[in-house]
This record gives structure tokens, C-alpha cells and sequence, in this order.
């Protein structure tokens, strides 16, 4: 089992650990319902260094992540991000990740914890066919910390002064100094909340969290685990790899059409990304139920003659609807918002309804 630079922390503060992805992971705090009530009202601090990072460099490194990824990296400049998706020629899903452009030869990867070495292997399968291009797996050496909230800006300010401006919309960086170490400060996150994330070295992690945990004092922050940090993102409709997304899903069927960019020239898996395209038979969707059941990934949704028409990607009680809610992949017919639909739960039935993504508003 892997242990972040922050775990001694999250022991000395009461955290219940648990495996994730092959770290040590602090899931809980004070529960997953303060804590997510603390993101939406204040500002929360996570510990997600059990992502995987990737440095791609070289002057072939835009065409290899162009072949390899299906939104456009072209697109972006020196100190912007991108979200995106690594695909098979069948068109499912490697993994959804985030490219960072540090420099024109010069590219930054922030993968899922648990594909992390899958995600490696398969671009080193494919790193040979392009001059000029290195792959470094930075993983171990870096930590990754996110403070997401509405307050989470004037929380930042206090450890780095006058960084605001340099980050001027989301998916924008900056790389600063603290202490002796160089941080990249990213306007992005998985709650739908205003935030940031930033990497830094290891040996700087436990120094910036504790900083910023006594700068955001004033406005209520908190230590948030991945509890949390699940319904805050399935509340805004966000994709988690192995729920909505797995290597059988095809971009098109998963509302994620606006990363998959079919007018570029190619890339793996655009062949069948376009069959799709021509005919798409799913999508995925979220539903709240109108009866107290809690829907769970696998359990099937009905239609109204009790005929299978979706399946639960991800289920919970909403911390801020006070309502069971989920996401599910269902046919395209049903997919219109108000949509009754049926939720078996052990040979019962529960009725709920299609609902428009995201559940909540943000900040």
C-alpha cells in the first residue's frame, strides 16, 4: 500500500483511511455530509496525490498527444489546460485525464489514481512511433492538493498573494513559488465549485495544506475525503471513471461529445467515435427519485411497463437536495427531463424521474 505525503497528517486529525486505487486514502473526517456541506458554503481541502502524473516532452510531443487524445491539445498556449480522453480504436474509454501546456515542447498529465499504470503502459506502447518525444512518470514525486469552495480564492490569497490575476477563467495555470519549491496552481477541481488544485513536490505538501488550513480559518475550511468528494461531483452530473465512463463507454454515449473532437485529422478511436456518432443509441442522464430509495451503481431502471431502459452509473442521497439521486446510461428515448422512470431495489419498485444535469447550481 502507497502512502501520500500527507497521510501522517490525515492520521493525526482523525481521518478514517481507506484503500483507493492502491494509496492509503483519508475517506472521511467529520462525515461526508459536513464536509460536503463545507465546499458548497465555505471552503474544503483535499489531498488527491494519489493522481497520476505524466511529463511528456520533445518536439514531437503535440502530434503524440494529438494521436492520443481526442479533444484538440492544438488549441491551448503556454499556461492553459485541457480536459480530455484517452480512447481504444473501439472507442472505449482509456481513461478522461487533464493536459496541462507548460511550454510548446513541454506538456503535464494528470491521470486517474487507479489507471494510472495502465494509462503509462498504453502511451509507452505508442510513444515509439513519434520522433522526438520523452515520457516521465512523475507520479511518486509529486503531490497534489485541492481547495475548492466559494471562499477557496480568498483562502489562496493569503499563501499566494496577487495569484488571482494570473489565473483569469478555469483550466488556466500559474506557477509559483513556495518556500523553495515551484507549485502550478490550476483553476480546475471535481466539485463544480470556484478552486484551484496544485501540484508541488512532496516535500512541500504537508507545509502548504497546514498553510492553507490556518489561512481559511475564518471562512470554516475543512479537511474533505474522497466521501465527499464523490457526491460533491455527482451532484454537478462529473464523470468518475468505472461509474459513467469504463472501457466498454463511448464518449458520445456519455455526454462527453464536447471533448471528442471529430474534425481533427485523427486520433485513436475517431472511426468508431464517428459510427457513433451517426447513430448513437445511449446516453447518460441523471434522475432523482420521488420515493426513498437509494439508487446504486448496477441496479436497473424501468420504464412504466417495467421494460428495462437504463442502468445506475452512480447513486447517493444528496447532501444538498435532500433527495436520492444518480446518473444512469439509458436509451436516448428516455433521456428527456421529467421522464418517469421505475428503480428496482431488491424486486421492488421506486419512482423517480430523468432530470437535466447538473443537480445544483455552483458558485
Amino acid at each position: 500500500m502507497k502512502k501520500t505525503a500527507l497521510y501522517d497528517w490525515h492520521q493525526r486529525h482523525g481521518a478514517r483511511i481507506i484503500d483507493f486505487g492502491g494509496y492509503l486514502m483519508p475517506v472521511q473526517y467529520s462525515g461526508i455530509i459536513a464536509e460536503h456541506r463545507a465546499v458548497r458554503s465555505g471552503a474544503g481541502l483535499f489531498d488527491v496525490s494519489h493522481m497520476g502524473n505524466f511529463v511528456v516532452r520533445g518536439g514531437g510531443a503535440t502530434r503524440f498527444l494529438q494521436h492520443m487524445t481526442s479533444n484538440d491539445v492544438s488549441r491551448l498556449s503556454d499556461g492553459e489546460a485541457q480536459y480530455t480522453l484517452m480512447l481504444y480504436p473501439d472507442g472505449g474509454i482509456v481513461d478522461d485525464l487533464i493536459i496541462y501546456r507548460m511550454a510548446r515542447d513541454t506538456w503535464f498529465m494528470v491521470v486517474n489514481a487507479s489507471n494510472m499504470e495502465k494509462d503509462f503502459e498504453w502511451l509507452m506502447q505508442h510513444v515509439g512511433e513519434f520522433d522526438d518525444v520523452t515520457l516521465e512518470n512523475r507520479t511518486d514525486d509529486l503531490s497534489l492538493i485541492a481547495l475548492q469552495g466559494p471562499e477557496s480564492m480568498s483562502v489562496l490569497e493569503k499563501v499566494f498573494p496577487g495569484v488571482s490575476p494570473s489565473l483569469p477563467k478555469p483550466f488556466t495555470f500559474s506557477t509559483q513559488r513556495f518556500h523553495e519549491y515551484e507549485a502550478v496552481i490550476a483553476a480546475t477541481g471535481y466539485t463544480g465549485e470556484k478552486g484551484v488544485e496544485i501540484s508541488l513536490p512532496n516535500e512541500g505538501a504537508e507545509a502548504l495544506w497546514q498553510a492553507l488550513m490556518d489561512a481559511g480559518q475564518d471562512v470554516g475550511i475543512a479537511p474533505i475525503g474522497l466521501g465527499a468528494r464523490d457526491t460533491l461531483r455527482l451532484e454537478m452530473g462529473y464523470p468518475l471513471y468505472g461509474h459513467e465512463i469504463d472501457r466498454t463507454t463511448n464518449p458520445l454515449e456519455a455526454r462527453l461529445k464536447w471533448v471528442t473532437r471529430l474534425e481533427k485529422e485523427e486520433f485513436i478511436g475517431k472511426d468508431a467515435c464517428l459510427e457513433v456518432f451517426r447513430n448513437p443509441q445511449r446516453t447518460v442522464t441523471g434522475f432523482i427519485m420521488q420515493e426513498r430509495a437509494i439508487p446504486r451503481q448496477g441496479f436497473t431502471l424501468y420504464n412504466l411497463k417495467k421494460e428495462p431502459v437504463g442502468e445506475v452509473c452512480s447513486g447517493t442521497m444528496s447532501p444538498t437536495l435532500q433527495k436520492p439521486l444518480g446518473t444512469a446510461s439509458i436509451l436516448r428515448e428516455y433521456m428527456a427531463p421529467g421522464t418517469p422512470v421505475l428503480l428496482e431495489v431488491r424486486g421492488r419498485y421506486f419512482r423517480g424521474q430523468v432530470e437535466q444535469l447538473p443537480f445544483v447550481n455552483n458558485s
